[in-house]
């Protein structure tokens, strides 16, 4: 076969010059023909955050100005409330353009969630609150608008959204957030698409931050893609992107309009799309490239350790947990006494519970005019939440304690609103005068337990603690008896000139009142007596240590001795208090055992003197500067937690799922080396064998430290410069609550999840005006591994969540202590997947068989609901 110029010297000479020509043209065409790329513009915002008055009208105007622009919607759903009021005649004009969801529209909503949470912060259940709230409230004002892709140009993410997304009928999603990466990123991955697997298995096709989108060089705050320039364009080019995209939703309260006003850029051509005509139009709307994406691929840099935050980060995890036990207590309730849930009450809860868990509360806390800023408001929105709250739990008491009206004996009624068996030492108010001390509580099963009166503080009650088994879901009835030896054994207390020793019937743990009163010996009885504290590492265990920069060291409360007071001393539970300094800050340790339980209670108070200086240095620049104090932990006050257990593996929570750590270490000290550090509920430390463990769980989220030459521990204090030069100053004490359990085999088989559950939905325990009815569960998933999340009363319809947070994929029976005419399995936007037939074991109990995998949901509805 000839070459190819053997082959031109065959052309006439005229064909060949033509035949050149064309060529030449073509070469010079395509050089100069620009780039074809795409663009997501839009707005981010609200009432909340920022949404100026007129706006709606500015959007308006620039919508028929540019009819060929499309955007993409992040607007607090109750922003329309006000634009409704204040802009009548501009929001009427912009409800009309939504309805148009067709191709040709010109609006999606991608993220109409209720109060634009960054989810990696609060519990699933909050989540699902989040999109149910928001959603119900967008279609009071469109009710046509479609949720089609969820995208957010904040990091809000966390790994379990996928089948969040999916059941409220997303079809897609977007990990990108270009133009506000100040509290972080997700990993950079992959190309086009990707679909994007949640930690129970369900995909949903995700646009993700692209492995070539990198972040910008000369910020702190964005990636390449929020402009579109050529560099950007032609690196995704080159790593195969037929399509790229990029974007940028603006601050409600920008007037650019368009962002790349003409989308011509140099060479190339930028089209304004929506999401989902992106995805399903322009690219191939499918691919194979499966991420199983990990909650350590969220990575969030804010501000850890910062008294406000702490402060916020405490306020709305105690409203929200109190909440969902309010919900519950209501449900049983409802099936119990027939009595109706305070419905509009806990919605309005509900509504301040989300607004607390904002995104721009946990990153700019301190904006806003002096007394309304974002501080300010979470505490009105949680104070107001926890006030529905108590008063929904009271009502559901008084009729739950109003069994059959019969006086004879004394009761306490001890409620259980987890799903788990519990053991347990309920507080249960008294008069001060009233001497049962000398009683023991009778349970159900006929073992005799000891009881205790504690000071509660009040000058009118004390609490006496009560011991019992409480069923899932349910409640039993203690009987108080005069006179009857306890058959357990007490909790005791020993002290002598340099230690003190409190054992329980699983724990013996000794204090060094020289050091600070550390701890040099926590033994674990049932555990073949294994000694948990590594004595051969340079930290003390329960030690507090931090870098006190204006001083130029690190401090220690180990470096003073401590002064012990006895709170309490059995037979129940134990409590000792060390008082100490720190940097000549007084501190207060109370470390808690209690019979029966699998964790050791332990708080901080540290009363600062002045406003210390806490961190790696003094920080200068807090706008564009990647290297921030604010960063290392180690740096920071932390309670460390050196144990004895080799070749260190970390497992945490996230919400709806647990991630096993790949991390090396937890430290980084500059903006674009960003690490998942933090703990929502739990972190566990096991043995590379997987036999031991310690968990520590958290009263709020934070940072958590671990490395190989560095023990586990919970970031305390950070005190300085953070982000946007704003000075993080220490106002008044610290006040942080933690718990350790120390236990045998992996996380999941010693139901860590559901002890973190127990301890943030502690059993509520009442006197009882009878006892008719001893013990009852509403809802037992046995040793199914299942959590109920969440069980409440919508509509006169009674709600079940579970959440497989440690069980297998196997079907399982979920006994079921009521009656209802109709159960379903539905999706969270309310779509019934099938209608589920109960079926009965020999003892006549109700079992539904249900198959949910490893970290996934299911949601049930029971129809008319009443006790059997």
């Amino acid at each position: 076969m000839p070459s190819p110029i053997n082959m031109l010297s065959t052309f006439p000479k005229h064909t060949l010059n033509v035949l050149i020509m064309l060529a030449c043209a073509s070469a010079w065409s395509a050089a100069d023909e620009p780039k074809t790329a795409y663009f997501v513009d839009g707005y981010h915002g609200g009432v909340y955050g920022h949404y100026p008055p007129g706006y709606t009208g500015f959007l308006v105007d620039q919508l028929k100005a540019n009819p060929n622009w499309k955007i993409n919607l992040e607007i607090e759903p109750e922003t329309w409330d006000v634009a409704k009021v204040y802009e009548p005649k501009a929001y009427e004009a912009f409800k009309k353009m939504m309805e148009d969801q067709s191709e040709a529209g010109q609006i999606e909503v991608v993220n109409p969630s209720y109060a634009q949470s960054y989810f990696f912060q609060s519990s699933g259940e909050s989540a699902i609150r989040q999109f149910d709230y928001g959603i119900r409230k967008m279609r009071d004002h469109f009710p046509g608008v479609r949720y089609t892709t969820y995208s957010s140009e904040e990091p809000c993410f966390t790994s379990c959204l996928p089948p969040l997304l999916k059941s409220f009928g997303f079809d897609f999603a977007v990990l990108k957030n270009p133009d506000t990466c100040w509290g972080g990123y997700t990993s950079a991955y992959g190309g086009e698409l990707v679909n994007w697997i949640g930690p129970d298995g369900t995909s949903i096709l995700t646009v993700p931050r692209y492995a070539c989108e990198e972040l910008q060089s000369d910020s702190s705050w964005q990636t390449t893609a929020f402009e579109n320039s050529p560099k950007y364009i032609d690196a995704c080019l080159k790593a195969g992107i037929a399509n790229p995209v990029g974007m940028c939703l603006q601050d409600a309260g920008w007037r650019n309009g368009p962002w790349l006003g003409s989308g011509r850029k140099g060479e190339v051509t930028s089209h304004y799309v929506k999401w989902r005509d992106y995805i399903r139009n322009i690219t191939q709307a499918k691919t194979d490239d499966d991420w199983h994406f990990s909650q350590e691929d969220v990575k969030p840099g804010l501000m850890w350790g910062a008294q406000v935050l702490q402060r916020i980060a405490q306020q709305s995890r105690r409203a929200e947990q109190r909440l969902i036990v309010a919900e519950k207590m209501a449900a049983m309730n409802f099936i119990d006494q027939r009595r109706p849930p305070m419905t509009a009450a806990i919605d309005e809860a509900w509504h301040n519970v989300l607004l607390s868990q904002h995104h721009d509360c946990w990153i700019v806390p301190y904006n806003g005019r002096l007394g309304n800023t974002w501080a300010d408001q979470v505490r009105r929105w949680t104070n107001l939440s926890n006030a529905v709250s108590n008063l929904s739990i009271s009502r559901s008491l008084e009729s739950l304690l109003d069994t059959d009206g019969k006086r004879s004996g004394r009761f306490v009624r001890l409620f259980n609103p987890t799903a788990e068996s519990i053991d347990a030492v309920v507080p249960v108010p008294i008069q001060k005068n009233d001497k049962r001390s000398r009683f023991v509580s009778l349970a159900d099963d006929g073992r005799r337990f000891s009881t205790q009166v504690i000071a509660s503080g009040s000058p009118s009650q004390n609490a006496l603690l009560i011991r019992g088994k409480v069923p899932p879901m349910g409640y039993t009835t203690v009987e108080l008896r005069d006179d009857v030896k306890a058959t357990e054994n007490a909790v005791t207390t020993r002290a002598s000139d340099d230690a003190v020793v409190i054992e329980s019937d699983l724990y013996r743990i000794e204090f060094d009142l020289a050091h600070g009163g550390t701890i040099r010996s926590l033994v674990a009885k049932t555990l073949a007596d294994r000694e948990f504290v590594d004595t051969k590492n340079k930290h003390r265990f329960n030690e507090l240590s931090g870098y006190f920069f204006e001083q130029g060291e690190f401090q220690s409360s180990a470096d003073q001795p401590a002064q012990v007071r006895i709170i309490e001393d059995g037979p129940l539970r134990a409590v000792v208090e060390f008082s100490g300094t720190i940097a000549d800050n007084p501190f207060v340790q109370r470390v808690s055992v209690t019979q029966g339980s699998p964790t050791i209670d332990c708080s901080v108070r540290i009363d600062w003197l002045g406003n210390p200086r806490i961190g790696e240095f003094e920080d200068k620049n807090g706008y564009k500067n990647r290297r921030r104090a604010a960063y290392d932990d180690r740096f920071k006050l932390l309670t460390l937690f050196p144990v004895n257990l080799n070749n260190q593996k970390v497992a945490k929570n996230a919400a709806f799922d647990v991630c096993e750590s790949k991390l090396t270490d937890t430290f980084y000290n500059s903006w674009e080396d960003i690490k998942h550090n933090v703990i929502l509920d739990w972190v566990d430390v096991a043995d590379g064998s997987g036999d031991y463990g310690l968990a520590m769980l958290s009263d709020h989220t934070t940072s958590y430290t671990h490395g190989p030459n560095f023990p586990l521990g919970l970031t305390i204090q950070y005190a300085g410069k953070g982000l946007w030069g704003r000075d993080y100053r220490v106002e008044g004490p610290t006040e942080v609550r933690y718990a350790l359990m120390p236990h045998a085999g992996h996380w999941d088989k010693a139901r860590v999840p559901a002890v973190a559950a127990s301890w943030q939905q502690p059993v509520i325990g009442e006197m009882s005006r009878g006892a008719a009815k001893r013990v009852r569960s509403l809802i037992d998933p046995g040793d199914s591994g299942w959590e109920v999340p969440a069980m409440f009363v919508r509509e006169g319809t009674l709600i079940v969540r579970l959440f497989n947070a440690s069980g297998d994929d196997s079907p399982q029976d979920l006994k079921i202590g009521f009656h209802a005419e109709k159960i379903e399995l539905v999706e969270l936007d309310g779509r019934v997947i099938e209608q589920l037939e109960p079926e009965f074991d020999s003892a006549n109990q109700q079992l539904l068989r249900l198959q949910i995998p490893r970290f996934g949901i299911r949601t049930i509805q029971f129809s008319k609901a009443r006790k059997r």
